[in-house]
């Protein structure tokens, strides 16, 4: 577009336009439209509007915070303990699964977990942060000295130079970051767009499963391509009341004389977006280390059977994060109380491992070679006194 400005005298135009404006690309096809990267986001279409992801992320965090846990020194384990006190129950709302069952799920949405200690003269009461509203506030060695909360216009800063930190931070390794973790829902983001779209365009294709998409031809036999009116509005109303909506899908068009279907376009089959949906979903559980077959997923049989892709399922996801987590926390928790205390996965507990455990326990327990003390310390087991 030229705008004229104003004539010199010798009767010449000068105009100003945009040097870039002739520079206009087509395009033969639209570019690919990702979602937004952000947790807000990635929460929205991967877990609250994807049931791959939001099984993904359930199971794991249920899986994980159903895994029993104990305390011990290097002496015994303790059955009651202020610090364990603490973790069966964290505050008045809620209990250790509960507790623990959001704090894995914040872990795995956005790659960072929280946890905060309330309480003047020590933690008191343990709550989970949510990941989305935390904010690392770096010093000048780049170590936080402080994280900031916000919730809508208001802000509450942390302040991480106290003798207790009343924050543990626990975060997913991530190449690029030194302050965030890397999600799964990060990584898989995707392929969750992709099972999204076809899921959207599924919906659309059963909403209008009675509309196909291609057109009558009308031909007469005096060689004309025109109906008549009361002919054109009978085609019309019958197409709209046999041949539109979900319940009349797959019932077959009767075209009387002189007119012809002609099909346009890809049908669903064609283009296979049932395959490329399947193979979406297998991508979703990949990066979230779920095993296909415990999600019910088609074409995927790496395992055997479902034990085995149990086992694998807790053994390759479920106890790292737990393991992970529990150390940070034994971290954080266990100086305040002055001992040498540790957190740890009570293995024996969990059923999907039963079978492990019990072959472990018979062979330690058969190796005569050991004494006790070494055979408990194979298992975990702390001391007995007369081994001390």
């Amino acid at each position: 577009m030229v705008l004229q400005l104003f004539k010199t005298n010798k009767g010449a135009e000068e105009v100003k336009a945009s040097a870039a404006a002739p520079m206009i690309a087509f395009h033969g096809s639209g570019r690919v439209a990702w979602s937004a990267r952000d947790t807000g986001s990635l929460t929205r279409t991967g877990f609250v509007g994807n049931p791959v992801g939001f099984r993904c992320v359930k199971m794991i965090a249920e899986a994980a915070a159903a895994v029993p846990f104990l305390l011990q020194d290097a002496e015994r384990r303790y059955e009651t303990h202020p610090m364990l006190a603490l973790m069966v129950q964290p505050n008045q709302a809620q209990g250790a699964a509960a507790l623990l069952e959001s704090f894995y799920g914040q872990f795995l949405l956005s790659g960072d977990g929280y946890f905060e200690a309330a309480g003047e003269d020590g933690p008191r009461e343990l709550h989970v942060l949510r990941s989305d509203r935390m904010s690392v506030v770096p010093g000048a060695d780049g170590w936080p000295v402080a994280y900031e909360y916000k919730v809508g216009s208001r802000k509450h800063q942390f302040d991480m130079r106290q003798d207790f930190a009343p924050v543990l931070h626990v975060k997913a390794f991530h190449p690029q970051d030194d302050h965030y973790g890397l999600s799964p829902m990060q990584a898989a983001a995707s392929a969750l767009d992709v099972h999204n779209s076809a899921s959207k365009w599924s919906k659309a294709l059963l909403d209008n499963a009675a509309r196909p998409s291609g057109a009558i031809v009308y031909k007469g036999a005096d060689g004309m391509g025109a109906l008549a009116t009361d002919q054109y509005n009978r085609l019309v109303e019958e197409m709209e009341s046999h041949h539109q909506g979900a319940l009349n899908a797959g019932r077959p068009m009767l075209l009387e004389g002189g007119l012809d279907w002609k099909p346009m376009g890809f049908s669903p089959s064609d283009m296979e977006f049932q395959k490329t949906k399947e193979s979406a979903a297998r991508e979703v559980a990949l990066a979230f280390g779920v095993p296909p077959m415990l999600l019910g997923l088609p074409g995927d049989n790496s395992f055997s059977n479902y034990q085995e892709a149990n086992r694998a399922f807790y053994r390759l996801t479920v106890l790292p994060l737990v393991s992970k987590t529990l150390a940070a926390l034994t971290g954080w928790l266990a100086p305040m109380f002055g001992e040498e205390l540790v957190l740890k996965a009570d293995l024996d507990g969990v059923p999907a491992l039963a079978t492990e455990r019990e072959a472990q326990w018979r062979r330690v327990s058969g190796a005569e070679f050991l004494t006790a003390s070494e055979k408990r310390q194979m298992l975990g087991l702390p001391k007995l006194a007369e081994d001390e």
